[in-house]
């Protein structure tokens, strides 16, 4: 071997010891998570997938009911009522679509292996987390804020033609479409804590659904036939019942005021505000729970 070579060997040598020295002690700030995981984020094909359902769901929903439903709102409470119902009869559609969406961003790093990746570049792990559930939270808030006011447009616009003329700046309309996007971006964040507790794509979304959709219709079959009053008053409180009311018409709500009592029977005295205070507590719970336990468990 050449002097040269042997020159050329040490100082590669060289390079490859002073390269993870070099970066040792350094840690990613939290706005490059973010912009980490919002390309990793719109990369993936469920992301486009399931926000296009959501788009297509809120603006057609309201659009063919819009067409078809007839004028008979005589007054402004009326009409104001009309267009929130027309504008919210997809948000439970779209709330199960999400809770897909925000298990498989997070499982599917683990099924791919590619979280040994994104732990490695950020050892502490919380950080990568919330940076991820961020990107989850903007995205889906900023998506369903904009395919539901096309929808308004959209249906407000039909709707005139029939004589019916809502006030969209009434906070009895404008409270509950805005509640619609919070509660579909808090469905988001709970699937996505369920997602990383399990650490599984089909795990996650089965328990997610069955939050939604199975262990409602359980507690409130077992409360009637049973005759046990207080799993009716729990069933209210679950993240599909508190969180409707975030989305509820409530014609006498003052002003900033959002959502109506629950009054179904045996359920909760819930309004938009304590509504949304209960799911948010849950997802707060369950995310909590799932990022101390993936930062205590192995990859």
């Amino acid at each position: 071997m050449s002097a040269a070579q042997q020159t050329d060997r040490h100082e590669a040598k060289q390079h490859r010891h002073r390269g993870p020295s070099s970066l040792e002690g350094k840690r990613l700030g939290f706005p490059r998570l973010v912009r980490s995981e919002w390309i990793k984020f719109w990369s993936i094909r469920s992301t486009f997938w399931c926000f296009a359902v959501i788009a297509v769901l809120t603006i057609g929903l309201a659009t063919l009911i819009g067409a078809l439903a007839e004028g008979d709102a005589p007054t402004t409470a009326a009409a104001n009522e009309a267009i929130v119902g027309m504008n919210t009869i997809s948000v439970y559609l779209s709330a199960l679509v999400v809770g897909v969406l925000g298990v498989l961003i997070i499982s599917g790093e683990y099924a791919t292996g590619q979280i040994r990746s994104t732990f490695t570049a950020d050892p502490g792990r919380l950080g990568a987390l919330l940076a991820k559930a961020t990107v989850l939270a903007v995205s889906t808030f900023l998506v369903s804020v904009v395919a539901t006011w096309i929808g308004v447009a959209a249906s407000t616009a039909l709707q005139s033609g029939k004589g019916v003329h809502p006030d969209l700046a009434d906070p009895a309309v404008f409270m509950p479409l805005l509640g619609a996007s919070v509660y579909v971006t808090l469905v988001a964040l709970l699937a996505f804590g369920i997602g990383l507790l399990v650490r599984s794509s089909a795990g996650g979304i089965a328990v997610t659904l069955g939050i939604l959709l199975v262990l409602p219709i359980v507690l409130s079959l077992v409360s009637v036939l049973a005759g046990i009053d207080w799993l009716g008053t729990a069933a209210g409180y679950l993240p599909d019942a508190a969180g409707a009311q975030l989305y509820a018409y409530a014609s006498d709500a003052p002003a900033g005021a959002t959502g109506a009592p629950a009054t179904a029977e045996g359920g909760s005295d819930l309004n938009g505000w304590s509504g949304a205070g209960v799911l948010l507590a849950e997802v707060v719970v369950v995310n909590a729970l799932a990022m101390v336990a993936a930062r205590r468990r192995d990859v």
